[in-house]
């Protein structure tokens, strides 16, 4: 979708559709919104006729559509619930919940009013940003299988008026910035919404390599052979039962500042996780295809990081492997020995995540020495059950960039929540056999259990934060409906707003 600044008023535009946002109206208080003047006069005052009917109400995601006399085209009123609430969130769900009121109703262009967004507390950068972010996620579909759509909005403008016409230098900036990054999330959606008999390790590092030339990035891609020389006995394993070898993919961004802090960015892609010997139940296996977010995460990250030009160097890492049975599949009760030498004992096959990340998260720290790492993973069930389906769960090592995260998330909207990490639960991860097992035997803090297995592999000294995703990473027919209109069906892209943030915001501090 594109996404356009304008000095003008939007009602004076040719939009479609303009669209203005209304607080939800007090009770007993039947006063007409001072706000709201300018729209009622453009409906030649069919507005305040249905204000005064109680029609509108201003509840938050309410739709009122007004047709304008003399065919001037439409108004929607979007319901911004109680002001006392308001907030860039708000703004940003309220623009998505828009763009999706009027797909397949023959809108093509819609404008928003600004001024209608801003409030005490909201500015209009972070109104405009907002509203960037809810139109172009909201308006998202997969429609790579699809032989039908049924038309959604095309081009979205932000209009500034009189009000804020002043600003037009500094909301262009933020606009085009965050378009940058929204455009960069719908490019992920996509690859992490392929099928798994389409996004294969060596698919996805195909999609690494020409990341890689468009931009100018260093790709390396360690094939079976290369990881077995490497002694990466974990990605190795996880992937032995499938007819497609697993893939270490590394890609390095040189970074904006000339002396700034090297993060890595590691993520989890197993392409397909039947669950291995350990097999999964077959209801909503189809869902696993959606095991490789963090990775493909990690591949939007680095495309922001790029075209954002954010002060830090940023290594990214994909640990790619398809998890499935077979004669050649590795097995409960083996062991198996990872990059830096560690030997892990295997008690679930089912607990792969943690095994290809041991191996990727050993090699980024060892080759690479970053000041910081940061793990995106869909690990656990226990991350669900804990915090939903719209939260992630961060664990970290250090408070400096754990609050750096949750300063982001802030921003963001991508909601995570910081859960501790104590003697017992690494207690719980030792082996008798090995240095560490993959699964414990008893099922408490499964969350809490895999953030301790992979402390094991980057070390004490390392800045580290974790980041299980496996609510938030992707939605389903049910938990959709209790979403922000802006995560649509299938794969969301989390972890990469809320990390290129993060990077931006790390050459500010």
């Amino acid at each position: 979708m594109k996404v356009l600044v304008d000095r003008r008023d939007g009602l004076s535009a040719a939009a479609d559709v303009v669209v203005s946002g209304a607080y939800e109206r007090p009770e007993k208080d039947d006063s007409f919104p001072r706000t709201l003047d300018k729209e009622d006069e453009a409906s030649k005052g069919l507005l305040r006729a249905a204000w005064g009917r109680r029609e509108i109400r201003g509840k938050f995601g309410e739709l009122t559509t007004i047709h304008r006399p003399e065919g001037r085209g439409r108004m929607l009123l979007v319901g911004l619930g109680p002001r006392a609430k308001f907030g860039p969130e708000i703004v940003r769900r309220a623009a998505a919940v828009a763009v999706r009121g009027v797909k397949g109703r023959g809108a093509r262009t819609l404008a928003f009013r600004l001024s209608s967004f801003v409030a005490e507390g909201v500015t209009s950068d972070t109104a405009a940003r907002a509203l960037t972010d809810g139109a172009t996620l909201g308006g998202y579909e997969f429609l790579k299988y699809k032989t039908r759509s049924e038309g959604t909005v095309e081009e979205t403008t932000i209009h500034l008026g009189e009000e804020h016409g002043r600003e037009e230098a500094a909301i262009k900036k933020a606009v085009g910035e965050q378009t940058e990054i929204d455009d960069t999330v719908v490019w992920t959606r996509d690859i992490a919404n392929l099928p798994a008999d389409t996004a294969t390790p060596e698919r996805l590092a195909e999609e690494a390599r020409a990341l890689g030339k468009e931009l100018g990035l260093k790709v390396t891609v360690f094939d079976e052979t290369k990881l077995a020389e490497m002694h990466c006995g974990g990605i190795l394993a996880v992937g032995s039962g499938s007819a497609h070898p697993p893939r270490l993919i590394i890609l390095e961004y040189a970074g904006g500042a000339k002396r700034g802090k090297t993060v890595a960015v590691v993520g989890k892609g197993i392409t397909f996780d039947s669950g291995g010997i350990s097999i999964k139940p077959a209801p909503a296996m189809a869902n696993m295809k959606f095991d490789k977010s963090g990775a493909v995460a990690v591949l939007g990250i680095l495309r922001a990081a790029a075209t954002l030009k954010v002060p830090p160097r940023v290594i990214g890492v994909m640990a790619c492997a398809e998890n499935l049975p077979g004669g050649s599949a590795y097995r409960p009760g083996d062991i198996v020995r990872t990059y830096n030498g560690k030997a892990i004992e295997v008690l679930n096959t089912d607990a792969e995540g943690r095994v290809v990340l041991s191996d990727a998260l050993g090699y980024v720290v060892g080759q690479y020495k970053p000041d910081e790492v940061i793990d995106l993973a869909t690990l656990t069930g226990a991350e669900v059950v804990a915090l939903g389906d719209d939260t992630a769960g961060l664990v970290s090592t250090d408070d400096k960039l754990a609050q750096g995260l949750l300063q982001a998330s802030a921003v963001t909207g991508e909601p995570l929540w910081r859960m501790p990490l104590t003697d017992y639960h690494r207690e719980l991860v030792k082996s008798e056999t090995a240095d560490v097992r993959n699964s414990t035997e008893i099922p408490v803090a499964g969350m809490l259990t895999a953030a301790a297995f992979l402390e094991t592999f980057v070390g004490p000294t390392t800045p580290w934060a974790h980041l299980d995703i496996a609510g938030p990473a992707y939605t389903t027919l049910t938990t959709k409906k209790y979403q922000p209109a802006y995560q649509n069906y299938g794969a969301t892209a989390f972890g990469v707003r809320l990390i290129t943030r993060y990077l931006m915001d790390s050459g500010r501090s």
